[in-house]
């Protein structure tokens, strides 16, 4: 199978997978933000801030978005000192995050052992315009190496800023979730044949983008609900490349 899926506490499944095993870390972490005031960050639930009307499906919350930054520090330096040793030497890292959040993101991602090689932007033009003030449309990806990145082992030109609206209504299958165009590109930083690791699968975006761009994929996923639909987003993608690839064997006027 080109992918595995787990269900339950991040830091627990990571703490079972052995040394190296992958390639690159691509992650959306819970990292608390969807308000103006430090109250309205911790008192309200991810559906309460993240999620309005135009949601088709019953999107179920989903846990750790009432973390403080000092908590949300700590808990992402342990845990990407976890997925430090879990990468292989030259591999890469990239963490979803907010302007709120940018500079604890940084500090933890250098605390747990990470050269820290940039800041990625991802641009949503359907962002909500705000009257005398900028429109807030990005989010940033953090992206950091393991260590000294070898160009000729994956020898590939990327952007640093993507563009392309978060998915809506029947599509939307998760508070947060992201575009799996966006996540197709993120993960070409990853080799050929490499692995991709996300311990914050939710519906399996990045999953989905790995198995699609041939990478292979490890993800966990907290949360039953999310892991159930993950799981079906993988195998589903699993069988469309099958049929994809029988088609193309078959070929035009093959019997």
């Amino acid at each position: 199978m080109p992918f595995s899926l787990q269900q339950g506490d991040a830091l627990a499944v990571l703490a079972g997978l052995p040394d190296g095993c992958v390639d690159s870390v691509i992650t959306d972490p819970p990292y608390n933000s969807g308000g103006r005031t430090a109250k309205e960050r911790t008192s309200r639930s991810a559906k309460q801030k993240y999620t309005s009307a135009d949601s088709k499906n019953g999107l179920a919350d989903f846990t750790g978005e009432n973390m403080d930054q000092r908590s949300y520090g700590f808990w992402l330096t342990q845990i990407m000192t976890e997925a430090h040793r879990l990468t292989k030497s030259g591999g890469t890292a990239l963490l979803f995050t907010d302007w709120r959040q940018l500079p604890t993101t940084t500090d933890a991602i250098q605390a747990a052992g990470w050269l820290w090689r940039g800041v990625l932007a991802w641009h949503k033009p359907a962002a909500r315009p705000q009257k005398g003030r900028f429109t807030q449309n990005c989010e940033f990806i953090v992206w950091a190496s393991k260590g000294p990145i070898d160009g000729s082992r994956n020898p590939v030109y990327l952007p640093g800023l993507y563009s392309m609206s978060q998915p809506s209504g029947s599509k939307r299958q998760h508070i947060t979730q992201k575009p799996v165009e966006v996540m197709r590109e993120l993960v070409k930083i990853s080799p050929e044949g490499g692995t991709v690791l996300d311990f914050c699968a939710g519906s399996g975006s990045t999953g989905v983008a790995a198995l699609l761009e041939g990478r292979d994929f490890i993800g966990v996923e907290k949360t039953e609900h999310y892991a159930s639909i993950a799981n079906e987003r993988l195998l589903q993608t699993m069988q469309q490349m099958r049929s994809q690839e029988d088609f193309v064997l078959a070929g035009p006027g093959a019997e």
